[in-house]
């Protein structure tokens, strides 16, 4: 097990990362967990895997391009060595969040069930422990220590939220940390610091509340309560002796003059620590809270701390290459930290309440916050449903009610896409959302509520977006600006969540608008049913693109112009951040990922995360397109334009040695904000240089890349080499060439990697170079390969073509 430490709660914690056994399967009951084995008699099977936490049950096959990932029961097993230091102390299993209904044994009690995949739970074992500690069994088989089972389930189940027609995988197992904590038999189970001030900013006002856990019926404690500013100078502190009730409880209120505020430049938070004494033991609770007030200006922007601020936003889901929903703090870290290098100040998580990790991560980086329940598509189900999602709304508010940066309740998403239930009924589902909505406000009366994509009820909450996929969905990006206006009209308050396209990382394009020639400008980019499908309809972008990063970059290029002459734009969120896995988009060039992130799944960053940071950042940055396109294509005269992001104020662009002169910057020429030159490349070998000037700083950036002049024909055969070989992996790359060796750079082929030998495919990561079974990229395609030190035979395939092999 992972060693103690001392979080935010000051009782002792231990997280359970190690020493766990694993079974993707059911079991005919707890005791086959249990029971005593024999080495080698018929109850040593099933056979269990060990593995560590976090862990998702779908780590690998949600991406496995020949499967359907696995929807059912798993379960884990561990044994404990408790050992409660308190005098009556209580025992507790702290979830983070585990997917999607959870049940937990000590031995073969059941101790606990929680039916959500992502809200926190807690599990008091004390009375079960205390029993099986007393018993032979304990002694004998556990040599004292106690064993813990818990099974997960993620079956498709229509009476839970969210529907499995979301374009998200429902991920199962412990997924998220798990914690061993021992509190006195006093402490609290809920905080809550309310940290006001006025418009100005000049004062603020704590009020600190609260609700204990008190299952032993404590009449009275002495409270202790303390204020540090962010620099951890005790600021107001207050002491009484209390008695103890049942429910919420006003502990104190502190006045604070002219508090350090909390913005996205600088997210400064003051620490709010409550301390319960008692003869048994002392309890202390610290939480981070942050003074700051906002406002949604009736048909105008947002402000925070009286001041226009426009929301740069993007989304997250709770996914990555090689672990799916299993993230470590590591990996969060690693991921909004580069959101913030990005420029982002704002974030939607969709499509449910994310890990505290990541709402901790926000309050320090200073990014604000929309976080919603996931009543996610389907329509309405029945009592068990609705109870589900009004629990789950409290249990947000409840858990992240402390984050300086949330400033919206979100209460779903597409609720007007129907499917799951014979009946489609618009005023149930209205009537339902008012009941959320009012709840919401019951339990935070200080923050908004909104929603994204259900015309029917966008009168019911504070903040409304509609759907606007211009360019991508519906449409072209050039209506982007009129079509986000009309819209505006429409509502008080107006948020733009949900924009941008997929883009084939790898795949580039030198005539990328070259589709938009067929499809019409519409007046609306209202995303329609089926729109999203890579068949029939309308012609559009989704469908008829060649979904290069080239295309994306243009149309993310044309939105940021856009958003820089809209004053009265409250801002946008960019859909999503990163990669991600989903169950219905099986026909991806990539299997089963939705690609419209500006990083892959493993957080390799494409083209597009660099057109946002020349538009979002102050810090100089310079970037040439075209860094991951290692050949171009043209004729021999023929003029290429080659584009420079940047946010500084002028850039001399340099080929094969030569100046082809300064430009200056400007954010209303398109593209690349004026920063383009039109110029011929030499046959072969071309490299481009580039010097940009902020001020008196200067950042430079550099490619080198092949220009292609030869014309190809109908692709002919395969041809695959190691490109690179290093600590035990080595990279493969097929090119798809035509009959006389000629590179196909349009090609975009499906092609399938396999691998005979002592080494093993690093695949199902849900990547452009991490898939077995992948479109390719410009005619090319790679894969990486853990050789193990021996010997290794890969073998590319695509239909039409001769198999090729290479032998490592």
């Amino acid at each position: 097990m992972a060693g103690c430490f001392l979080p935010a709660h000051a009782q002792v914690t231990t997280r359970l990362n190690s020493d766990w056994e694993f079974l993707k399967q059911d079991l005919g009951g707890i005791w086959e967990a249990v029971r005593p084995v024999g080495k080698g008699n018929p109850e040593s099977v099933p056979l269990w895997e060990t593995v560590s936490l976090p862990h998702c049950v779908n780590a690998t096959d949600a991406v496995d391009p020949d499967v359907n990932y696995y929807q059912g029961p798993a379960w884990y097993r561990t044994q404990l060595d408790i050992k409660n230091p308190y005098t009556n102390g209580r025992t507790l299993l702290h979830f983070e969040g585990a997917g999607q209904k959870t049940e937990v044994y000590v031995y073969t009690t059941k101790v606990g069930t929680h039916v959500g995949g992502y809200d926190e739970f807690t599990v008091d074992i004390t009375e079960a422990v205390n029993a099986f500690t007393q018993t032979e069994v304990c002694q004998k088989q556990f040599k004292g220590k106690v064993p813990v089972a818990i099974r997960t389930d993620n079956s498709r189940d229509l009476e839970l939220i969210p529907s499995d027609l979301s374009d998200f995988n429902l991920y199962g197992g412990l997924y998220r940390y798990l914690n061993l904590i021992y509190t006195p038999a006093l402490s609290v189970d809920k905080l809550f610091a309310l940290a006001e001030t006025d418009n100005a900013g000049k004062t603020g006002k704590l009020t600190v509340r609260a609700r204990f856990y008190n299952p032993q019926r404590i009449s009275n404690t002495s409270l202790a309560i303390k204020l540090f500013d962010p620099a951890g100078k005790l600021v107001q502190e207050f002491s009484k002796e209390m008695m103890i009730s049942e429910g919420e409880l006003n502990l104190t209120t502190f006045t604070i003059k002219k508090p350090q505020l909390w913005s996205t430049d600088l997210p400064k938070l003051y620490t709010v620590e409550v301390t319960l004494k008692r003869p048994e033991g002392n309890y202390t609770r610290r939480e981070k809270i942050g003074f700051r007030n906002f406002e949604f200006v009736d048909n105008g922007p947002f402000r925070l701390n009286g001041k226009r601020l426009l929301l740069r936003g993007t989304h997250r889901h709770e996914d990555h290459a090689g672990v799916a929903a299993a993230m470590t703090d590591e990996q969060m870290r690693a991921e909004m930290v580069m959101m913030k290098e990005m420029g982002v100040n704002f974030i939607r998580l969709g499509h449910y309440q994310q890990s505290r990790t990541i709402l901790n991560l926000c309050d320090s980086l200073g990014i604000v916050v929309w976080e919603e329940i996931p009543w996610c598509r389907g329509g309405l189900g029945g009592d068990v449903y609705k109870e589900q999602a009004k629990r789950m709304l409290r249990n947000m508010i409840e858990q992240h009610y402390n984050h300086a940066s949330v400033i919206i309740w979100g209460l779903g998403n597409e609720n007007d896409w129907p499917g799951d239930f014979p009946e489609f009924d618009k005023e149930k589902i209205r009537t339902f959302m008012k009941e959320l909505n009012d709840l919401s406000h019951k339990l935070d009366p200080t923050r908004k509520t909104a929603i994204r994509r259900c015309d029917f009820c966008k009168d019911i909450v504070d903040v409304y977006s509609p759907s606007i996929w211009a360019g991508w969905y519906r449409g072209i990006y050039t209506e982007y600006k009129s079509v986000s206006e009309e819209e505006f009209k429409k509502v008080k308050h107006f948020l733009h969540v949900e924009w941008g396209g997929d883009s084939h990382a790898g795949r580039h394009s030198e005539s990328p608008d070259k589709a938009l020639q067929n499809i019409k400008a519409s007046g609306t980019a209202d995303e329609r049913a089926g729109d999203a499908s890579l068949y029939g309809g309308a012609a559009r972008a989704s469908k008829d693109s060649d979904w290069s990063e080239s295309y994306i970059c243009n149309l993310i290029d044309w939105h940021l112009k856009e958003q820089e002459t809209m004053p009265w734009l409250t801002g946008t969120a960019q859909w999503p951040f990163k990669d991600f896995s989903t169950p219905v988009r099986p026909d991806n060039p990539v299997p089963y990922m939705n690609q419209k992130g500006v990083v892959e799944r493993d957080l390799t960053k494409k083209e597009a995360y660099y057109v946002f940071q020349s538009y979002w950042t102050s810090k100089p940055m310079v970037r040439i397109y075209g860094h991951s396109w290692p050949v171009r294509w043209g004729t021999p005269d023929e003029e290429k334009m080659v584009k420079v992001y940047s946010n500084c104020e002028e850039a001399e662009l340099f080929v094969n040695g030569k100046s082809y002169g300064i430009k200056e910057r400007n954010t209303q020429s398109f593209p690349a904000a004026g920063l383009r030159w039109n110029l011929r490349f030499n046959k072969g070998v071309n490299t481009i240089s580039v010097i940009a000037r902020k001020g008196k700083e200067f950042v430079r950036d550099a490619i080198t890349f092949q220009y292609q002049t030869d014309t190809w024909s109908k692709p002919a055969k395969l041809n695959i080499t190691k490109i690179k070989e290093e600590n035990g992996i080595a990279t493969i790359e097929v090119k798809l060439l035509d009959a006389k060796d000629v590179l196909c750079l349009d090609a975009a082929n499906w092609i399938r990697f396999g691998l005979a030998g002592d080494g093993k495919l690093i695949d199902n990561q849900g990547t452009s170079s991490g898939s077995r079974y992948v479109q390719m990229y410009n005619g090319r395609a790679t894969i990486k390969i853990q050789t193990n030190k021996g010997v290794n035979v890969v073998s590319v395939k695509s239909d039409g073509m001769t198999t090729a092999t290479i032998t490592l």
